[in-house]
């Protein structure tokens, strides 16, 4: 059993429970939607909406510069984060498989929307230490809150309560992208 898997089993009554402002935390758990079942509703979204946008950026279309892959050191702290895994059931979950996932040498970044609702999770690795930019620009009294970033040390992002309501809230309030992205 993964340690996502163990958290669910352990953590199923707190999803009954109420978050901060009475909202129903958001957690990165599987819910009873199957893998079957995201692919078809993705699928069914794609045709209603008739979009030929692809959920990933073209080999082609990339330019000689840039990097699609993670360094070893920034591999290393988002598998032991897990956050990939967490995002891919929020991208599955919430989005229904609309949102896009690129890397680049220092991190990654979780996209969904469209035009005008572009909004993003990016989460780099400086130093050994997971960093997640936020939408504020103040600091939210959180310890490891810098004023635009939360920086995560090796305990910290290694506790998946922690990561799962870092992400929660980041989903819940994502940056959106400015007209110059």
């Amino acid at each position: 059993m993964s340690d996502v898997e163990k958290y669910d089993a352990g953590n199923t009554a707190n999803r009954a429970g109420r978050g901060r402002l009475g909202r129903t935390p958001i957690f990165g758990v599987g819910h009873s939607l199957s893998n079957e079942e995201g692919e078809m509703i993705k699928q069914m979204i794609r045709e209603e909406q008739h979009s030929a946008r692809e959920l990933y950026i073209p080999e082609q279309d990339l330019s000689q510069s840039a990097t699609t892959r993670l360094s070893s050191e920034a591999a290393q702290v988002i598998d032991a984060s897990q956050i990939r895994r967490i995002l891919e059931m929020f991208n599955r979950d919430y989005c229904y498989g609309q949102g896009r996932f690129d890397e680049y040498a220092n991190g990654l970044i979780f996209k969904w929307g469209d035009g005008y609702s572009r909004k993003h999770i990016w989460a780099t690795v400086e130093n050994g230490n997971l960093v997640f930019e936020t939408s504020h620009f103040r600091n939210c009294g959180k310890s490891y809150c810098n004023g635009s970033h939360h920086i995560l040390n090796r305990e910290q992002y290694t506790n998946l309560e922690l990561i799962n309501l870092e992400l929660g809230e980041l989903f819940r309030r994502p940056v959106q992208e400015t007209t110059e992205d």
